[in-house]
């Protein structure tokens, strides 16, 4: 044993031997020093490069700005990385890599666009990886890679929801060679019917307390099991539930003793389609009111439902949550509006005169001279007593002078009669013909197609949007400052409230997919336009509505509504009594006559585009 101090010796000094020559650790560089500004403080002092680094550094570096000038920049970045590798607190070799290297991304980037457009794919994308590869963070070149190798596949995550987990209650099951098919005849009490059918199929039944007694008939041949059971409990008015898979328990059929006796399923409903909660809380809250369950159990994290009730109603919840994913049926409405306006008038006749004036010529000629020489011409014939010359030539001058004038009356025929102060003037009504016609036709068509889903309302609106002024604002306050811009023509009042009121026609559609490919709309068509009066300065808008609905097969056209508007308007003006002499009414009255006919047809073909018969899939059952 004396060599074991001298071995423990030599161990420790050979430990200490290995601590010395083993390498250092390497420093864990700062996980953020913004956070941690000890942290930001070197442990060690960092090495200096050797002056042989420096000076292949500062070789390469030159040969970088050499093969830059003749644009070889492939190997001038290589230089630049490795001027920077060997002296990496050099700002200058960094910024020269890093301005390289962009420059470099920005080549392989262009060069990719252009092989792109060119065709070549590969090429391009062998380019775009390679502006990745020098700058992974340039969102660009991402963007153009995933150009290149197109959208990712899609894969559709909605769908009807699945049932991944089922627990359904205990079932019967006649005893082997005791199945198959029987004759049940029998006469007696009701407990005994049910007795004679469960051991026709060997099978044992218990009865509740409350079970009624009373005397019942039954023939049934050559029935199996399920049919024989099912019209027993008709006939005894009960029903049953297994107890083992040998043994019946059999009840009246009541309210209570459903809910005390029937045994409780358990379903678990897995939604693919559900994006938030409260997706899954309308699901969960629509089997609680429309099935009646009590016990319903939400998770969240997974979207599965579990559901927990009588068999009948998880089977119908099966039913109904595995339409809640299938597509919708979808109709193509080719809808056209056809308006037809039509426009005729026509005025035909003659204008006699049929207004006559009379007035005095000198205090007409005062009041319609306009010119000093007619005032003071005038003026010297009455003076002189010439105007009682009615034929002289001064007076036809005058005459003249004024009937030149073309507002004055006496530029209408003119006849005189009197002298002196009483001469008096007679201006008639010029004769005139009419013969005028105006016709106008217009057709316009809009031909629109609209694609709804089941139920869902599809709108067409074809006019204009009319402004409504409903209030407008102005300065109720005075102040130095209001009374400044209102005196220098600065103010800017505001913007006035304005509603918009849709003018023209609006057509809405709901389709409704049959089984048979029928196709039921439900129509509202409206429409709008201005009326000729006001009420407070807003515009009355006539409206006219129609709502019904209508069903039509796949392809079949129908005209869903049609406006006719028809006026005419005759009108005669003339002498009285003249006017309407057969024959001579022509050469003393003037016809006009206006018709006007509008006319607007809505036709609409239903195109159904998803049949009804394709929504819905067979359930899916995922056991676990």
């Amino acid at each position: 044993m004396r060599w074991l101090p001298a071995a423990i010796l030599l161990l420790f000094a050979g430990l200490g031997l290995a601590a010395d020559n083993a390498p250092l650790p390497a420093q864990s560089p700062c996980p953020n020093p913004a956070a941690q500004p000890a942290c930001a403080i070197p442990v060690a002092p960092v090495a200096l490069p050797s002056l042989k680094d420096l000076k292949s550094a500062q070789q390469a570096f030159k040969r970088g700005l050499k093969l830059e000038k003749s644009q070889s920049f492939d190997s001038a970045f290589d230089e630049f990385e490795q001027a920077a590798r060997l002296v990496p607190m050099s700002s200058e070799y960094v910024a020269a890599r890093e301005m390289t290297r962009e420059h470099l991304a920005g080549v392989h980037i262009e060069r990719g666009n252009d092989e792109l457009l060119a065709g070549h794919r590969a090429d391009a994308l062998a380019d775009f990886r390679a502006a990745l590869e020098l700058d992974p963070q340039n969102e660009f070149a991402q963007q153009r890679l995933q150009d290149v190798l197109g959208p990712p596949p899609h894969t559709n995550a909605s769908g009807p929801p699945q049932v991944v987990e089922k627990s359904d209650n205990l079932a019967t099951s006649p005893l082997l060679g005791l199945g198959g098919l029987h004759d049940i005849h029998y006469r007696g009490d009701s407990r005994g019917l049910l007795e004679a059918v469960a051991a026709s199929y060997g099978l044992t039944i218990l009865f509740d307390d409350s079970f009624p007694s009373r005397r019942v008939r039954l023939d049934l041949d050559q029935v199996d099991f399920a049919t024989a059971l099912r019209a027993a409990s008709q006939v005894t008015n009960s029903f049953t539930v297994p107890l083992e898979s040998t043994v019946l328990f059999a009840a009246l059929d009541s309210a209570d003793n459903h809910r005390a006796f029937d045994h409780m399923g358990l379903r678990s409903f897995y939604i693919p389609g559900a994006t938030s909660p409260s997706d899954l809380n309308e699901v969960m809250n629509a089997l609680r009111s429309l099935f009646e369950f009590k016990f319903v159990r939400l998770n969240s994290a997974s979207s599965v439902i579990t559901v927990r009730g009588p068999i009948v109603a998880l089977e119908d919840a099966t039913r109904f949550m595995s339409q809640l994913g299938a597509p919708q049926p979808e109709v193509l409405l080719d809808v056209q509006v056809l308006e037809v306006n039509h426009t005729y008038a026509s005025n035909i006749g003659l204008h006699v005169p049929n207004t006559f004036k009379l007035y005095n010529i000198s205090a007409a000629a005062l009041v319609a001279a306009g010119g000093s020489s007619v005032s003071s011409l005038v003026n010297q014939l009455i003076s002189s007593g010439g105007i009682n010359q009615a034929g002289n030539t001064t007076i036809a001058a005058l005459l003249a002078q004024l009937q030149g004038q073309g507002n004055s009356i006496f530029s209408q025929p003119l006849a005189t009669f009197g002298g002196g102060l009483t001469l008096m003037g007679l201006s008639l009504d010029q004769i005139s013909a009419v013969l005028s016609l105006n016709e106008s036709s217009a057709r316009t068509l809009q031909h629109v197609e609209l694609r709804a889903s089941q139920s869902k309302e599809a709108t067409f609106k074809v006019g204009e949007r009319y402004p409504v002024l409903n209030a407008s604002f102005s300065p109720i306050a005075s102040s130095p400052a209001i009374a400044g811009v209102l005196q220098n023509q600065t103010y800017t009042p505001p913007f006035p409230s304005v509603n918009y009121e849709d003018l023209g026609l609006t057509l809405k559609a709901k389709p409704t997919v049959h089984r048979n490919s029928d196709v039921g709309l439900e129509v509202t068509v409206q429409f709008r336009a201005l009326g000729g009066g006001t009420v407070n300065s807003v515009p009355i808008i006539n409206n006219r509505e129609f709502t019904g609905g209508v069903l039509l097969k796949d392809g079949e056209p129908a005209a869903i509504a049609g406006v006719v508007t028809t006026s005419d308007q005759r009108s005669l003006s003339g002498l009285p009594t003249f006017a309407q002499l057969p024959g001579f009414g022509v050469l003393a009255s003037q016809h006009s006559h206006m018709e006007a006919d509008d006319e607007l047809l809505i036709l609409i073909t239903p195109h159904v585009v998803l049949e009804s018969g394709q929504l819905d899939p067979p359930p899916i059952w995922l056991n676990k």
